[in-house]
């Protein structure tokens, strides 16, 4: 058998080939495709007006999404972390659902449910209440595959510093909110900011629950997502590209901070 020091520079380079297959390659093409024809090929690109509309919506739906699954995974974590009860692992693995749920189904259960054939879908309409091919829809498929991210990175942080401080700072008069505020959040802050970054690279980048709900419009209801997509599709290809490279660097700033908090926590918690 041949020995440790003769495999790690195989298994190194299968790994190594592996990555550049399956993650460099495909991001240096995205980039080179981008600007291959010049930065004012990809600036032209990027103002059209379907492009700029993708991005207001995209940012709109992030901008409603993250502060409430923030308010919900604060209050769902704390909830959980503190209380012990009869059906608190079915309800940690309900919030999990988004997890194991493919996006696609997640949004043709919106529509069933909102659509004009929906079970509300007749009361919606008699109001004048359009859920399906609008933003609300976008943004209730979008808090679906969102919702537990906050929740799960506070969870397992509430659960290690324990209830003593909390306790302390009620007996010696605080009440609830200046418990949570003085006490409970400088201590959460670190997994709170991770959990609404993951939040947000989550929203931004989703595609199959709102391409199945928005009926991907361009200009009207297409996220940058779907608007790669329906660019790639009408052969403009300089306008899908570029869309791609404004994604890929929206996610690399996100890794670039996932690492910064994550090492931040580290260091706290050590």
């Amino acid at each position: 058998m041949p020995s440790n020091k003769a495999t790690q520079p195989i298994l190194i380079g299968i790994a190594l080939l592996y990555l550049a297959l399956v993650l460099f390659i495909p991001a240096i093409a995205v980039f080179y495709e981008a600007f291959h024809k010049g930065f004012e090929a990809f600036l032209e690109a990027a103002g059209t007006r379907e492009f700029i509309e993708a991005v207001k919506l995209t940012l709109m739906i992030a901008a409603i999404t993250i502060p409430l699954n923030t308010i919900f995974g604060v209050v769902i974590a704390l909830f959980l972390a503190r209380h012990q009860f009869p059906g608190r692992a079915l309800l940690m693995s309900i919030i999990d659902l988004p997890f194991s749920i493919s996006p696609v189904v997640a949004g043709l259960m919106i529509v069933l449910l909102y659509g004009r054939n929906g079970w509300f879908g007749g009361w919606l309409e008699a109001s004048g209440t359009k859920i399906i091919f609008a933003l609300p829809g976008m943004v209730i498929a979008t808090i679906f595959v969102t919702l537990p991210f906050v929740a799960r990175e506070v969870i397992p942080v509430l659960e290690e510093i324990g209830s003593e401080q909390e306790e302390a700072a009620k007996i010696l008069g605080a009440n609830e909110w200046q418990t949570f505020w003085r006490v409970v959040l400088p201590n959460i802050s670190w997994g709170l900011l991770y959990g609404i970054l993951l939040t947000n690279a989550r929203a931004m980048g989703e595609f199959g629950a709102v391409s199945v709900v928005s009926g991907s419009i361009l200009g009207r209801t297409a996220t940058l997502p779907i608007f790669v997509e329906q660019a790639y599709k009408n052969y403009q290809t300089e306008a899908a590209f570029s869309a791609a490279v404004i994604l890929a660097l929206l996610a690399a700033v996100t890794l670039i901070l996932q690492e910064y908090l994550k090492r931040r926590t580290v260091h706290k918690g050590g």
